[in-house]
């Protein structure tokens, strides 16, 4: 059972709900450490003086900053640092509510699960009801880890979350990294790729990936343990120079036949595929549907799959 990260209370207005803050991932596979080749001995890491090789006690060090990029620095004790950091709040405190759809995933840290305490299951019950009801998130800060952050509380499967956003000033604009594309886009190709898209659409099942590396260094790992080893075939070799240049449309085209043909070829195993769609029988988005099932005041609707939005909205309108 994972321990919690933080322990506080989430307020929104005068209500105020107990919480315990949960790690909502965690990393799997073999811990890989450095050692000398040919021997058993490990490679280790020491902080040492710069100037004189010699190794500095932890008590020792304190942390500066670059002033200007002047190659000067300005050294900070730990009790100036204890002057800046935030005050040991354990309040989650929601200023407001904004709709989840509205936060672009490129703002997301990390997300945590939030737990109710034994005092708390009625409010927290509640908080969660009407999040999901509402399709809308609360917003505010907490500080963690003697750091403050912008946090998001929100329900994700039949819990809520809280998810730690980054600050304004931590996103870049696009305009920062790269030179963004211009110019017209062909009608016919856009057309190309909207069918491809169509043909490719898929439910998002999570299960269904797995992570090959992690799986192959086991499996390399339990070999050489016994004295064996392991070769993978099939392993694509890395692209070398420029390749066939082919045209955008051709290429579209080519994806396309090859994608009805994949569907033509399991059809024949599961049953007649479904007749194609024209480029204006589109599809509704999951955000359309979640903003028809929210008119329609459909209950659960936000841990409602796209299909079963679909299948709620259809039997409500």
């Amino acid at each position: 059972m994972p321990g919690t990260v933080w322990t506080g209370t989430i307020s929104f207005g005068l209500v105020s709900v107990g919480v315990r803050m949960y790690s909502a991932r965690e990393r799997h596979g073999p811990t890989v450490h450095q050692f000398v080749r040919g021997t058993s001995a490990r490679v280790r890491y020491q902080r040492v003086n710069e100037d004189t090789g010699e190794r500095v006690a932890s008590e020792d060090i304190v942390k500066g900053a670059e002033v200007d990029e002047s190659d000067s620095y300005v050294l900070l004790e730990p009790a100036d640092m204890e002057q800046v950091q935030p005050g040991r709040s354990r309040t989650l405190e929601i200023t407001g509510f904004v709709s989840a759809e509205d936060v672009d995933p490129l703002w997301y840290a990390s997300t945590y699960y939030l737990g109710p305490d034994k005092s708390s299951a009625k409010p927290y019950r509640l908080l969660l009801a009407a999040l999901e009801e509402s399709g809308r998130a609360g917003l505010g800060t907490l500080v963690m880890r003697n750091r403050q952050h912008l946090a998001l509380v929100a329900p994700q499967q039949g819990v809520l979350t809280a998810s730690t956003l980054y600050w304004p000033d931590e996103v870049r604009d696009p305009e920062d990294v790269m030179r963004p594309p211009t110019g017209e886009v062909d009608r016919g190709e856009l057309r190309l790729a909207a069918q491809l898209i169509d043909a490719m659409t898929a439910e998002w099942e999570p299960s269904q990936y797995t992570d090959e590396y992690e799986r192959r260094l086991e499996e390399l790992i339990a070999a050489k343990a016994r004295g064996g080893t392991v070769t993978y075939e099939g392993r694509e070799p890395e692209e070398k120079g420029e390749g066939k240049v082919v045209a955008l449309d051709d290429a579209l085209r080519a994806s396309l036949r090859q994608r009805r043909k994949d569907r033509a070829g399991s059809s024949g195993r599961r049953g007649r595929a479904p007749a194609p769609r024209s480029s204006d029988d589109r599809r509704p988005t999951k955000g359309e549907l979640m903003e028809r099932a929210r008119e329609l005041d459909i209950p659960g609707r936000s841990r409602m799959t796209k299909e079963e939005l679909a299948d709620a909205v259809a039997e409500a309108g």
